[in-house]
């Protein structure tokens, strides 16, 4: 029997988020190789608001084993600011650029980006996934994720959900019980 668990969704009245943060858009910052908790750091002690997704990976070597928290996508670490802001994160040693086009970064969504946090707040155990090319269009209608949308997929007899920010081609899925989730009607009409 499956248990509910009942967890917060991210709003406006987090006591967690400062109150001057919403309105600012969420940047991907593209990071050297396993620099991405150091950066946080430097982030933090620069008073940049920033989300780094972690989960707890278990790895083995040849004397031990041992559980550590990585970075959900590897290379990368998300802060808000407004773009004129971007000079204080590019100034931090081992940032390498901030995502986007033509040399100017680009707003990632917002939904993409609370989706993820909402995972991680609700205690859900989410891993790194295969960026889906192609998939069922599917939101949660209730639980801890409900509003939540994603690529539904199925692996070893069991349901996830998968979470994407496109704009860097990452994702991470969590499970999710087949029940909980509805189409989402992606029909768009010839013009």
């Amino acid at each position: 029997m499956a248990t509910a668990t009942v967890c917060p969704q991210i709003v406006r009245e987090d006591p967690i988020l400062p109150d001057n943060c919403f309105g600012q858009p969420w940047y991907a910052a593209y990071t050297c190789a396993n620099h991405e908790k150091r950066v946080a750091e430097q982030l933090g002690l620069a008073g940049v608001e920033h989300f780094l997704p972690l989960y707890e990976s278990l790895r083995k070597w040849k004397d031990r084993r041992k559980r550590l928290e990585v970075p959900l996508f590897p290379g990368y670490i998300f802060v808000r600011l407004p773009v004129q802001e971007r000079l204080r994160v590019l100034g931090i040693p081992s940032v390498v650029r901030l995502v986007g086009f033509s040399g100017l970064p680009y707003a990632l969504p917002d939904r993409e980006i609370e989706a993820l946090r909402n995972v991680l707040w609700c205690r859900l155990r989410a891993e790194p996934h295969t960026y889906p090319g192609v998939g069922r269009r599917v939101r949660v209608i209730r639980g801890p994720l409900e509003g939540v949308e994603g690529t539904l997929v199925r692996r070893k007899g069991r349901v996830r959900l998968v979470l994407s920010i496109d704009l860097i081609r990452q994702s991470a899925a969590v499970e999710v019980d087949s029940t909980d989730v509805e189409p989402i009607n992606s029909f768009v009409p010839a013009r």
